[in-house]
């Protein structure tokens, strides 16, 4: 039997959530996506949660993106829509704080994953990559301004390069950059700092800052380009041939 792909433990008024599919670099199949969006659904009714961790089991990854051989699967017609974007989804509209703890490889859906959190920590581990332009996506165009600036957004996605922990710090990709070891437990502190305030001045204050940066109307444009792109020969091209490198690697 399978694990369950999402885990959810209660520490007083945080919730910490850990993707679990460690021996996949917690790639995002269909399953952990609606296991996400469920637990998310739950945790937003529960009042006496107040902040909530995200990270990934393991050592190696925070997220390693869509699981790819279930997404070429479904570009064949032989799976089950994937709806990966579900679980990010529920991750980036929730109303209560959310804590990212990259612990590894963001990578792609991960990279989105990561970025749908109101603040990240990072271990020196952490690499992320925007990796949407090399498979034909657009994959965060619609968060990163509001948190690198333009400039550096542009960049990223362009490139679809790897950025390691230092420089996530240095270009504010991530809050901080902390000890592997004390991860979890720097973002169980700063949650339960967050959750000692008033939970409707903190739910409040989120709203604010999302109206001050435009995000549902990125959040639009971005979905409104996807639906332009996914399908196209030149996207699905470039998507066999990026899963393809990843099965092949040993």
């Amino acid at each position: 039997m399978d694990p369950q792909p999402v885990l959810c433990e209660r520490v007083g008024p945080v919730a910490i959530v850990r993707l679990n599919r460690p021996d996949k670099h917690n790639a995002i199949n269909r399953a952990m996506s609606l296991a996400l969006a469920a637990a998310m659904a739950d945790l937003e009714a529960d009042e006496a949660i107040r902040a909530i961790v995200l990270t990934g089991a393991g050592e190696r990854a925070f997220c390693a993106g869509a699981d790819m051989g279930e997404a070429v699967e479904q570009i064949d017609g032989q799976g089950e829509g994937h709806r990966a974007g579900e679980g990010i989804n529920a991750v980036a509209t929730a109303s209560k704080p959310v804590i990212g703890a990259i612990n590894g490889y963001a990578y792609g859906g991960g990279a989105l994953l990561a970025i749908s959190t109101d603040i990240r920590l990072a271990s020196p581990t952490a690499r992320i990559r925007f990796v949407g332009a090399s498979y034909g996506l657009v994959v965060g165009g619609s968060q990163l301004p509001r948190i690198v600036g333009p400039a550096h957004a542009k960049e990223l996605l362009f490139t679809a390069r790897v950025v390691d922990a230092a420089e996530a710090e240095r270009i504010g990709l991530v809050n901080r950059v902390v000890a592997a070891d004390a991860l979890i437990d720097e973002a169980l502190a700063l949650a339960s700092d967050i959750a000692a305030n008033s939970p409707h001045a903190v739910g409040w204050a989120k709203k604010v800052v999302d109206a001050a940066t435009e995000v549902d109307q990125g959040r639009a444009a971005e979905a409104e380009a996807n639906r332009a792109l996914r399908g196209s020969p030149d996207q699905t091209s470039r998507f066999r041939d990026a899963a393809g490198r990843i099965v092949s690697r040993p």
